[in-house]
């Protein structure tokens, strides 16, 4: 049934929020959005200030139920599938706080000097203990069990995470490679003379600390030369190979002094990866036996090479 606009108290006015056709009520709402809704303007593209969307519900009928699609008040601060980016069980340890850092520097150094002390233990028994050097000179399958079990300790350190990372497993397995270590590079350095030793011994230790402490200071970024490092280590290689077949005093030298510069380089590198910060790559605080072990390699590599520096130029 019609209504008459013309009848009762506003005869003849058009009425606000009704059709624009006075004397004439508009026909029900046949569903949104035909019927009159949207309002005139479109239905709004974005939420506006005081406007809330139509209670859709959530679709995938999960905890938001009954709730505004894609709003909730309850976890508004959730990324998708209801992740908090910032809860701390989820986002780990930051590992760039410098007290984290620090305590990981300090563990890093604390193993590096145990196995310096071990090293050197070595090399002073089988440089200054004459039974003990002959002894190991005449038995030479010591060195091949060393060699052994130096490889296979190394490869395990290197590639499985777990036992790198997990104590005690990780401190025991440093041990024994540094123990392998250590006992080959004594039965080396007791080929060369007891003052050629004592030289090697005193040039490698102020190289790395002056390399560490340019680490340190300068504010070029070696942790980027990874790659570039790696090639020249494989050039290395070859040339050692080469080298080997090659008796030249000269080329001994350059093979030598190529050896200690890159390894020199690899002690500022990893010194970097390290520390992390302000670099663009870093090292994990959980990865402080790996991050000895680098550093352990490269002093050790830096020691030889420069021992064979000065063999050979005495020559």
């Amino acid at each position: 049934m019609a209504y008459n606009y013309n009848q009762g108290p506003y005869a003849g006015q058009q009425q606000p929020g009704y059709g624009p056709q006075p004397g004439v009520y508009p026909p029900p709402p046949q569903g949104y959005p035909q019927g009159g809704y949207p309002q005139p303007g479109g239905y709004p593209s974005a939420p506006q200030p005081g406007f809330q969307p139509p209670p859709y519900g959530d679709p995938y009928g999960g905890a938001n139920q009954g709730e505004a699609f894609p709003f909730n008040s309850n976890n508004a601060h959730d990324g998708y599938g209801g992740y908090d980016a910032e809860d701390p069980e989820v986002k780990g340890f930051d590992f760039s706080d410098q007290s984290i850092r620090r305590g990981f520097i300090r563990k890093v150094y604390s193993i590096l000097m145990v196995q310096l002390a071990i090293t050197m233990g070595f090399i002073a028994l089988l440089c200054y203990e004459p039974k003990t050097k002959a002894f190991v000179h005449n038995t030479p399958s010591l060195f091949i069990v060393a060699l052994v079990v130096m490889i296979v300790a190394m490869i395990t350190l290197a590639c499985c995470g777990e036992v790198r990372r997990k104590a005690p497993i990780n401190y025991v397995m440093l041990f024994i490679f540094t123990i392998a270590e250590g006992f080959l590079l004594g039965v080396s350095a007791s080929t060369y003379k007891q003052d050629a030793v004592l030289m090697a011994v005193g040039i490698t230790t102020a190289v790395c600390l002056a390399l560490t402490l340019f680490a340190f200071q300068t504010k070029y970024d070696f942790t980027m030369m990874g790659g570039v490092l790696l090639v020249a280590v494989i050039i290395l290689l070859v040339f050692g190979i080469v080298a080997m077949f090659v008796h030249n005093k000269i080329v001994q030298l350059v093979y030598a002094s190529l050896g200690a510069l890159i390894f020199s380089i690899y002690l500022v590198y990893d010194t970097q990866l390290m520390m992390g910060g302000k670099h663009k790559y870093s090292i994990s605080p959980e990865e402080y036996v790996f991050a000895a072990l680098n550093l352990y390699l490269d002093i050790v590599n830096i020691f030889m090479y420069i021992l064979a520096i000065i063999g050979h130029a005495r020559d």
